[in-house]
């Protein structure tokens, strides 16, 4: 759930949204795919939200990911997550110093400000579930210590399809901590001939800079918080999530969790598209891809039935009324 945090960067005055432009130009320069995915990454991270990439492997998960992160002046970690993965692994471990005689906490790759968890899906439960407390409250605890993660933090796991051999798929509660759930698809004819002749991933991803740094993050994302909201905005979106609670085929509905975070995925499109206030549009074109990871369906659309839950969150949207 995106909630606004303790920060040690402080900012003043108003954004300057060409940062805005100059990073989807930078992210824009090694990723091929579709313009709407980097915008959704985006607002991801205006919002404070964290982002699951789930697609077929070969189509730019990574590359996506890792150009974004390289954009942003800020640190950067990559973990690829695989079955023998243990939680020590990314959170950190306590070791003994021999010299002084006590414990002393090594961190582990989750203390970054961007972190990419590779196939989230291809770990075990037990790795997975130890990203919850890392996602939700921006903290570690290791044996009864509570660690802060540096601030700005932003969590990217990409995953393969469920019904892909040797994968786990995510938990419910796990799937509840992402803001969005994104889809990459396949590029376009002239893109995928772009890719052969330019070869992003082995020449122009290195020669990434930096265009925004922490500092620049912050005030973008303070200016998120203060879009404006209407109380008629307000009412749409739990008048949509109630609509999933009393819907037929969903065994659970929208949370209030999911109301907070369309609103923030709202705000973020919103400033995104240079506006200080909020329009109908900002939330249904966000609905499905805040909305269809977080409903669950009854046994017979359970598991990796995701097209299912869009086709209803969709349904939903098209069913209650938009304010005018």
């Amino acid at each position: 759930m995106p909630t606004p945090v303790p920060r040690s960067v402080t900012s003043s005055g108003p954004p300057d949204l060409s940062h805005v432009e100059r990073l989807r130009e930078n992210v824009s320069r090694v990723f091929f795919g579709p313009s709407h995915v980097v915008d959704r990454l985006l607002a991801c991270l205006l919002a404070r939200g964290h982002a699951l990439i789930e697609d077929v492997p070969g189509v730019g998960k990574t590359l996506l990911a890792t150009a974004l992160a390289r954009s942003l002046g800020v640190s950067f970690s990559r973990v690829q997550l695989t079955p023998d993965l243990l939680p020590a692994d990314v959170l950190g471990v306590s070791i003994l110093d021999r010299q002084s005689g006590e414990f002393r906490f090594r961190t582990g790759p989750i203390f970054a400000n961007v972190v990419l968890a590779d196939e989230v899906n291809r770990t075990t439960p037990r790795t997975q579930s130890a990203l919850l407390e890392a996602m939700s409250e921006r903290t570690v605890s290791i044996e009864g210590q509570q660690h802060e993660l540096p601030q700005p933090f932003l969590l990217i796991a990409t995953q393969n399809p469920a019904t892909f051999e040797g994968t786990y798929p995510l938990p419910e509660n796990q799937l509840d901590r992402f803001l969005m759930r994104l889809a990459v698809g396949y590029p376009s004819r002239d893109r995928e001939m772009q890719v052969l002749a330019e070869r992003p991933s082995d020449y122009a991803l290195h020669e990434l800079e930096p265009v925004l740094n922490a500092a620049e993050i912050d005030a973008l994302q303070r200016a998120t918080d203060a879009v404006r909201l209407d109380e008629t905005l307000r009412r749409y979106i739990v008048e949509l999530a109630e609509s999933t609670r009393a819907h037929e085929e969903l065994a659970v509905g929208a949370s209030p969790r999911a109301t907070l975070a369309l609103a923030a995925a709202a705000r973020a499109t919103a400033l995104l598209d240079d506006r200080d206030y909020c329009i109908p549009e900002d939330i249904t074109d966000n609905l499905v891809h805040v909305w269809a990871h977080r409903v669950v369906g009854h046994r017979f659309l359970a598991g990796s039935q995701a097209r299912e839950h869009e086709a209803i969150v969709t349904e939903i949207a098209h069913r209650v009324p938009s304010p005018a």
